[in-house]
């Protein structure tokens, strides 16, 4: 096959749960006091947001139910800002605003307002490789959209002719649309293009960058789209190894694994052509492969099987799975991170699977699942495991340094316990891979609107952003 894209929990104080916690896991420092979200700046009537200043570290959540993405500072722990990927709020009359009447839509009913255009289910993410980007998909509106990491300003984004006291200061974009149900963005590694798993559409849309810039500026549409890969059904992620020469490719909708050698013109554009197409119905029966990423080396592809509950290996110059490590039953493994520092090398996996009594003060929590990897091949098993303080761990992410894990949850907290009703990223000190120690937790907060608060809620993804720096798209 030749494909070428050409153009063709807890009930007690805050004290409380850090005691509890300790008491729970045996391997945990005692938590500082719990840091309060920092306000969402708002800038006046008439006024671009106040972000012309280029920002330094953040912690990049995607917020799938709210259509937001929060930014977190990753060294006072406190979330900076929230960015708006929603449309409310362009206009004062009624059908455009979030909160209509003193009423506030649930956020299951915010996409179905009358009039509204924003973002619908914004689920995942990437940075570039200089990290000067951060590209998001929206599954529910089938498109991407690109952020410019220094100032927190969404590529595209206009003056709002109805700016006043009563509306935002911009009109969002339409971003850049790439087909039915985009998941997973992945930079090829020389930044010239996205790629964009479609899964219901089967096949990979390719972007040239720069031209996706100017399509979410105003330009035509499918302007970006250099053409697509055709793949096995419901691609889920694909991921380059170290030279840019192959991308794997996996699914969630077969038991499958698709491999293709990439070339490169002059011009840094790609053309793909399928090498293998790989079996995998003995490690992954259902078919629900929703993750991978490449290890820190470049030798190995690590992939998360949801539904099957393990973990494999693939070797990057390989064509068979090297192996595959079970989590335990009903583990529900969303994605990987590698913990990797001077006191040893560590795969995390976090779990979807809540565990009651496992979290703070023995209230329910998600755990992950850590796994040396030093260990020989085809001798990997689990080490060790910590409860994340949240439930239904979703996106994880090593700070540069590689002695913090930022981890971000799906479900609120529940009723009756701290953070109530909101959505977590909890942090995690990982000087020594394994053996962590729970650091603090951090409510994702409002995002500030004209009409109203909007809870940031659902955490997917989550990317740690230093803009200029080497990424591991890179």
């Amino acid at each position: 096959m030749s494909q070428s894209p050409t153009p063709s929990t807890s009930r007690r104080d805050a004290l409380t749960l850090a005691t509890g916690l300790v008491a729970a896991l045996g391997t945990m420092a005692a938590a500082p006091a719990q840091a309060q979200p920092a306000p969402v700046a708002q800038p006046g009537p008439g006024q671009a947001p106040a972000a012309a200043a280029s920002m330094g570290d953040g912690v990049w959540i995607c917020c799938e139910d709210s259509n937001t993405l929060v930014v977190i500072d990753p060294v006072r722990l406190v979330v900076q800002t929230s960015v708006n990927l929603t449309s409310f709020d362009e206009d004062r009359r009624p059908p455009f605003r979030f909160v209509t009447g003193g009423v506030m839509p649930t956020h299951g009913a915010m996409v179905q307002k009358p009039l509204y255009h924003g973002a619908i289910s914004i689920h995942g993410a990437v940075p570039n490789p200089d990290s000067t980007l951060v590209a998001t998909t929206g599954r529910g509106t089938s498109n991407l959209y690109l952020i410019d990491t220094a100032t927190r300003r969404i590529v595209g984004n206009r003056p709002n002719p109805q700016a006043s006291a009563q509306t935002n200061p911009e009109r969002l974009t339409s971003g850049v649309f790439v087909g039915r149900e985009p998941h997973e963005p992945t930079f090829t590694r020389n930044g010239r293009e996205l790629w964009v798993t479609v899964r219901g559409e089967d096949r990979i849309a390719v972007l040239d960058v720069q031209k996706a810039r100017e399509e979410s500026a105003g330009g035509r549409p499918g302007h970006a789209i250099r053409g697509f890969v055709d793949t096995m059904p419901g691609p889920a992620h694909a991921w380059f190894s170290a030279d840019g020469s192959r991308a794997a490719v996996i699914s969630q909708k077969a038991s499958l694994i698709d491999l293709l050698d990439v070339t490169y013109d002059a011009s840094g554009f790609s053309t793909a052509r399928r090498s293998a197409r790989l079996d995998i119905s003995a490690q992954d029966r259902f078919g629900f492969s929703p993750f991978l990423k490449l290890s820190p080396d470049g030798r190995e592809f690590w992939i998360s099987h949801k539904l099957a509950d393990s973990l494999s290996v693939l070797p990057a110059d390989g064509r068979a799975i090297a192996e595959t490590i079970p989590l335990g039953a009903l583990a529900r493994p969303n994605h990987v991170e590698f913990v990797e520092n001077a006191q040893g090398r560590a795969v995390y996996a976090s779990l979807g699977r809540i565990d009651d009594g496992a979290g703070p003060g023995g209230g329910a929590s998600s755990k992950l699942v850590i796994i040396d990897r030093s260990a020989p091949l085809g001798q990997r098993r689990v080490v060790g495991e910590i409860a994340t303080g949240g439930r239904e761990a979703h996106g994880l992410w090593l700070d540069p340094a590689g002695t913090r894990l930022f981890v971000v949850h799906e479900q609120d907290e529940l009723p009756g316990t701290p953070g109530a009703g909101q959505t977590l990223c909890t942090v995690l000190d990982v000087t020594d891979p394994f053996r962590p120690r729970f650091v603090d937790r951090v409510m994702l907060g409002d995002l500030a609107l004209p009409s109203g608060g909007l809870r940031n809620k659902k955490g997917i993804n989550l990317v740690f952003i230093r803009p200029g720096a080497r990424s591991v798209t890179a």
